[in-house]
């Protein structure tokens, strides 16, 4: 089944876009609003000190996810914990960025989620913490490269992020709406990277 989705080895941008919270988001709740978050296709991103201000750079890597950044001319760069899911086979599929939202926010963090252009929106997207019984998000729009589902974190939700070994994502494909692709998202390295993206985004 994830045949179906190998032509579409996305070259993923992750999008600027507004609120992430609870599920629907309130849109009270912003997040950077500026993140332009390459995929790996990009052949290594470049260093803080030589990435070009508004561009995307590496700032530290927890295991499979990345701390991404962009550089502003002031230094205030917002970051994002970013992750590139696999299929079996090897082939990229798609893409998560989580960031830590304001004290006082419906919630505490919010994140992005980046499917295939052909993936079946109203079968939603599910994601579930080791054994616990997987959450529900629906799919917020889609752009020229993927489809976007926005989410929002408790502070309990991420506890158990931060717990767990790994997380199973679950997307529908719309073409065999009767098949489910299982994608297994490492939280391997996520308590570290998580902890360095909030340091980051709240010295500011």
């Amino acid at each position: 089944m994830t045949n179906l989705f190998r032509a579409l080895s996305i070259g993923l941008s992750l999008i600027a876009f507004a609120a992430h919270a609870q599920t629907p988001p309130p849109a009270d709740v912003a997040a950077p609003t500026d993140l332009s978050m390459g995929s790996s296709d990009t052949p290594g991103l470049p260093t803080q000190a030589d990435a070009e201000v508004g561009k995307t750079y590496l700032a530290a890597s927890f295991d499979k996810w990345e701390q991404r950044c962009v550089k502003k001319d002031d230094g205030s760069d917002p970051c994002q914990l970013y992750q590139l899911l696999q299929d079996t086979e090897g082939n990229d599929v798609a893409e998560i960025s989580v960031f830590n939202l304001p004290d006082g926010a419906q919630a505490a963090a919010g994140a992005t989620f980046m499917a295939p252009l052909e993936t079946l929106l109203t079968a939603n997207l599910k994601i579930g913490v080791d054994a616990k019984q997987a959450k529900v998000y629906p799919f917020a729009f889609c752009t020229k490269v993927g489809c976007v589902a926005r989410l929002g974190f408790t502070g309990e939700e991420i506890a158990a992020l931060k717990k767990g070994v790994k997380a199973t994502v679950t997307i529908v494909p719309a073409a065999a709406p009767d098949k489910v692709v299982a994608l297994e998202l490492t939280l391997k390295g996520f308590t570290a990277g998580y902890e360095a993206v909030k340091t980051a985004n709240t010295k500011k």
